[in-house]
């Protein structure tokens, strides 16, 4: 266990006096109050790893409930040895137990959201006891404000209503002798009052006997005398009788509810230490709130590396942070410098620092900070000097360094404040050498302050001790309070004279008598000092550019984050959309194959099984694809040749094929769909390769033309002779084709084609019928033909 008097000399009291100030119960309070650091690591990891637990609990809650919690351990020993407790001794119980049980269901809520890990919290959860019924028992019988219910018992109810009827019957004759011919006469004042528990009424002293009775008291004047009238002294005994029993049956009461306190006194005395735990816990992480602290990471290295610290018991405006390590190659840091500077400050800081992380408190220094854990620190810092003792103060500062040489070893921390202070400067720096050197040698972690030049070169010396100073502001005459680390104090005596008005003729002389030796020394320092401002200042500015840099990579990263979720939505929306017009043509060409299978039944052998097959093939060439663009691109790669007039063509634009039937420029054709013609960008058009023709069994010299032969020719635009020759043609190449309906565009115009055209067809032997077309298939512009 760490001393007191360390605690006591570092001013640990204080850390804890404002910690306990965001306690919530006295119970916490009292535990913060008692609060000490420990020493072993498992154990100090644990308390900080509450602590940060708590500190994540208040991140995202914001508070937790632990109102209504009393230190009720005085209660439950008192009914543990039979004792009657006071409804307000059992009101603050029951107030506990609920507290407990809503602080159970706010922790059962944060573990079953999984938004943050709180083992440490759920252990105590699941500890704490369940008494639920003895809350309800005694809330049952006592209300909040501590008075005992007539629902208490049926008991008490009835001696209540007989009580209440009885002092309303005192009341009533009482209130008839009040309003009585003479009572304003008689009477100080018409009211009635309560004297001895009784009521009586205010009668003049001259009065005295016409109302007859007890008198219970008098006026200061004795001029009123307070009356019991014999009319209401039974009525005032039966009031007294019943009020009697009515405290019997509420004792009997108390002392049933204390029983039942006295069984469950044990697990009560458990609650209240986990509720204590708990409240110490919170406390601790909101204190680190309020002041910006941070969990530093234990080891039990003795290695120490606190960044950007500041002094615990200084305001975060007022304190200056500075970074500190040693502990590794570096055991020994000796601050050297005049006094005021905050030598004792930065040392205090240290101390102080690690006595919080071992007492599970987080630190007022920037995340990444390391501590070890000591198992002892030793401090001798401040004037002590003893006068009962008849000490001086280099006396009192040796008492207390022989007893720390005596105790220390090398798992102590050991802080020095003005080492070999208070006697003669050659005496006090060479014993504060040897005394440094034997801490050191000993493995001890050290960090001593001292205003001797001596010492400044100590650091150089020995490879495991390190100098330090702290900056002084020559043009302000004022400490900055900022350690520098590896740069030793200088004096500034000449400095400071000078901005001070002494005369530069003294100040010259002055230097003279100081050595050779001194002055370079001197000159070293100043210079090593201006150094490491230059760097420090350029150290900064490095920083603040990576933090820039950073930052606008990480915003850079975002928006590219952004940028690729986005795109993935784009693409995941647009293969949907594409997906159900997919869906939606698929449905259809099944609705028309089930529409050509049903004319195929009312029809007989007007429509053949290969026309199912033909139309099913071209309705899923017309269904959309996902990409057109991608289309479009795979069409260009897939072009063997350049397209021509005669080329067949899909049209990725709307998914149908067609025929090149014009070149309009370099890049435009006009194609035929069906009986449209349209004018499209060669981009949009695909080459269809036609396909190779089989030679059929039955017919080894004619080709079967089926790829090439459509099932419409259209004529329209074309001379009567021609129009002749081309029917005959295609009629042909359909019935080799083995086509057994066709359809002949002739358009409507003045009818002499169509006439010309159907007169053609009577003749011809492998006609079986024709027809005008229907509505849908193009009216009387079309005749349809029927083939043998």
């Amino acid at each position: 266990m760490i001393e007191k008097r360390a605690l006591k000399t570092l001013e640990f009291d204080k850390v804890r006096l404002q910690v306990a100030g965001f306690c919530t119960s006295s119970i916490g309070k009292i535990a913060i109050e008692e609060l000490v650091p420990e020493t072993e690591l498992n154990t100090v990891i644990d308390l900080l790893e509450e602590m940060d637990e708590g500190l994540s609990i208040l991140r995202v809650k914001g508070n937790v409930p632990m109102g209504g919690i009393f230190d009720i351990r005085p209660h439950a020993k008192r009914a543990q040895i039979g004792g009657m407790l006071s409804p307000m001794e059992l009101m603050e119980i029951s107030s506990t137990i609920r507290a407990s049980r809503i602080l159970r269901n706010f922790i059962e809520d944060i573990e079953a959201e999984e938004a943050i890990e709180i083992p440490h919290f759920i252990d105590r959860k699941e500890q704490l006891p369940v008494l639920t019924p003895l809350q309800h028992e005694i809330n049952d019988c006592i209300d909040e404000n501590g008075g005992v219910l007539d629902s208490a018992s049926t008991a008490l109810r009835s001696i209540r209503q007989s009580l209440r009827a009885e002092e309303a019957k005192v009341r009533q004759k009482l209130e008839s002798l009040i309003r009585g011919s003479n009572a304003a006469k008689m009477l100080s004042d018409a009211i009635i009052t309560i004297r001895n528990d009784r009521f009586v009424i205010p009668v003049k002293q001259e009065y005295r006997g016409h109302y007859g009775g007890i008198v219970h008291d008098q006026s200061s004047s004795g001029q009123t005398l307070f009356i019991e009238p014999d009319a209401v002294v039974q009525a005032n005994n039966e009031v007294q009788r019943l009020k009697v029993k009515e405290q019997a049956e509420i004792e009997r009461i108390l002392l049933e509810l204390s029983v039942k306190v006295q069984e469950v006194a044990h697990d009560l005395f458990v609650l209240v230490g986990l509720l204590g735990e708990i409240d110490v816990i919170l406390a601790k992480a909101k204190y680190g709130q309020a002041n910006k602290c941070t969990m530093p990471k234990m080891n039990n290295e003795g290695y120490t590396r606190l960044v950007r610290a500041r002094h615990p018991l200084l305001s975060i405006e007022e304190a200056v942070p500075n970074t500190i390590e040693f502990g590794r190659e570096i055991t020994a840091i000796v601050i050297t410098g005049p006094n005021t500077g905050g030598k004792t400050v930065t040392l205090k800081t240290v101390g102080l620092c690690t006595l919080m992380a071992q007492a599970g408190l987080p630190v007022p220094a920037l995340d990444g900070s390391e501590l070890a854990v000591f198992q002892q620190i030793f401090a001798d810092i401040g004037d002590e000097q003893s006068i009962e003792q008849s000490l001086s103060t280099f006396s009192s500062h040796m008492v207390n360094i022989v007893d720390i040489l005596a105790k220390f070893d090398e798992g102590s921390l050991v802080l020095f404040d003005e080492l070999g202070a208070g006697t003669d400067p050659q005496e006090g720096a060479a014993l504060a050498i040897s005394i440094l050197d034997e801490v050191v040698g000993r493995g001890a972690r050290v960090m001593a302050t001292t205003h001797y030049p001596e010492l400044k070169a100590y650091g150089y010396n020995r490879p495991s001790v390190v100098n330090a100073s702290v900056e002084f502001d020559v043009e302000t005459l004022s400490p900055t309070y900022r350690l520098l680390i590896g740069v030793p104090g200088r004096s500034n005596a000449f400095e400071i004279s000078k901005r001070l008005g002494l005369s530069s003729s003294i100040i010259d002389q002055a230097k003279s008598f100081t050595g050779t030796d001194r002055h370079e020394v001197e000159s070293m320092i100043a210079s090593l000092e201006e150094s490491r401002l230059r760097s420090e200042k350029e150290a900064d500015e490095a920083h603040a550019l990576l933090q820039e840099a950073q930052a606008l990579r990480a915003g850079l990263e975002e928006r590219l984050r952004a940028y690729e979720d986005k795109k993935e939505q784009l693409e995941k929306k647009a293969k949907d959309k594409a997906r159900k017009i997919v869906d939606e043509a698929k449905r259809e060409s099944e609705k028309i194959i089930a529409e050509l299978r049903e004319m195929r039944k009312n029809a007989s052998q007007a429509v053949k099984e290969h026309e199912l097959i033909d139309a099913k093939k071209r309705l899923d060439e017309a269904a959309p694809k996902e990409n057109k663009v991608l289309q479009k691109a795979v069409a260009q790669r897939e072009r063997a040749q350049n397209l021509k007039v005669g080329d067949e063509v899909k049209v990725l634009s709307y998914g149908q094929k067609g025929t090149i039937l014009e070149k309009v420029s370099a890049h435009e054709w006009v194609v035929g769909i069906g009986i449209l013609k349209m004018k499209l960008e060669e981009s949009d058009l695909q080459y269809i390769k036609p396909e190779k023709e089989p030679v059929t069994r039955t017919m080894a010299n004619v080709k079967n033309r089926n790829s090439h032969v459509k099932l419409e020719l259209d004529l329209r635009g074309e001379r009567y002779e021609d129009a002749l020759l081309r029917t005959e043609k295609y009629l042909d190449d359909a019935l080799l084709a083995n086509y057994p309906r066709v359809s002949i565009i002739h358009g409507k115009g003045t009818g002499a084609l169509r006439q010309g055209i159907q007169s053609f067809l009577k003749g011809h032997k492998r006609v079986k019928s024709f027809r005008y077309g229907e509505a849908g298939e193009g009216g009387f512009g079309v005749t349809v033909v029927e083939l043998k």
